[in-house]
């Protein structure tokens, strides 16, 4: 997944607005507008970086001549005290830049280092860690792009790029059959359309009416293991739902393709990356 460098760009420019507003007054007053130095951007603690070119492009907007030493790129591991990047160039855009950047980068950084985590506790092949549309509104296509640099999948982007008829759906057309023909009928033919069940019921039944992909929503692992061998190949089945740590290695045994889970960006812990700076020179 390639990064919308044009989207990338507004959506920064529209964030240093948000914190700079008529100007930085603290590095305006203290320091001269002639000074240069150099940043070192450096992780405080382990993990899986994401976030290098967001942070490189906040320093840009405000200092096109700014210069960058990158030390590690993204989806790459790395310990404690590593330097991940040098910026050099005008010192006040360096202090006017370095909460956005390091914001963009420690958040991003810990999505991709807990999908890490997660894929591992997996076995990092099937079933697929996936993200979900719990995302931080304006930030959705970074946090997703964080989680595949854990090594994570991405479900669907939006509303638009795939079907995926929930509880309230299926109560409003009366059924997951009546449901999943309504929808047949109103997307693209090139469209997936998964459906949202609980019960072994809503498998039988969504598996007849030709579903492409299963959500087993809140289910045991046991029960799991009993869906996908009533799918027996089929459909996909995803498991969703209150999926721990603690849990993850038996839903994974329990044969499902798909684990999602909306923590991977609602709730993660950023990682803790700070911004040295040398000492100024002037002309």
């Amino acid at each position: 997944m390639a990064l919308n460098l044009y989207g990338l760009r507004k959506l920064i420019e529209y964030s240093l607005s948000e914190d700079i507003g008529t100007g930085d007054l603290t590095t305006n007053s203290i320091v001269p507008t002639d000074a240069v130095s150099t940043g070192y951007i450096i992780t405080k603690e382990a993990g899986v970086i994401a976030g290098v070119p967001v942070a490189e492009m906040v320093f840009r907007c405000l200092n096109p001549e700014a210069r960058f030493l990158t030390h590690a790129g993204d989806g790459e591991w790395v310990e404690q005290g590593r330097v991940l990047m040098e910026v050099h160039g005008n010192a006040r855009a360096i202090l006017t830049g370095e909460r956005l950047a390091l914001n963009f980068l420690q958040r991003l950084s810990g999505i991709a280092t807990r999908a890490a985590q997660l894929v591992k506790l997996v076995g990092g092949g099937k079933p697929a860690i996936v993200d979900t549309r719990k995302t931080t509104p304006g930030l959705r296509v970074l946090e997703k792009y964080a989680v595949m640099m854990g090594g994570g999948h991405n479900h669907r982007f939006g509303l638009y790029d795939a079907v995926l008829i929930k509880d309230n759906h299926i109560k409003i057309a009366r059924g997951i059959t009546k449901a999943v023909e309504l929808a047949r009928r109103g997307s693209p033919h090139t469209s997936k359309i998964e459906v949202e069940v609980e019960s072994l019921t809503g498998v039988k039944e969504a598996l007849e009416a030709g579903a492409d992909i299963i959500m087993l929503d809140n289910m045991t692992p046991k029960l799991m293991q009993e869906a996908v061998a009533l799918v027996s190949g089929k459909a996909l089945v995803e498991a969703s739902g209150g999926i721990t740590e603690e849990t993850i290695r038996a839903v994974a045994a329990a044969g499902v393709d798909l684990i999602s889970i909306g923590a991977l960006t609602h709730s993660v812990k950023s990682l803790d990356i700070s911004l040295d700076l040398e000492e100024i020179k002037t002309n």
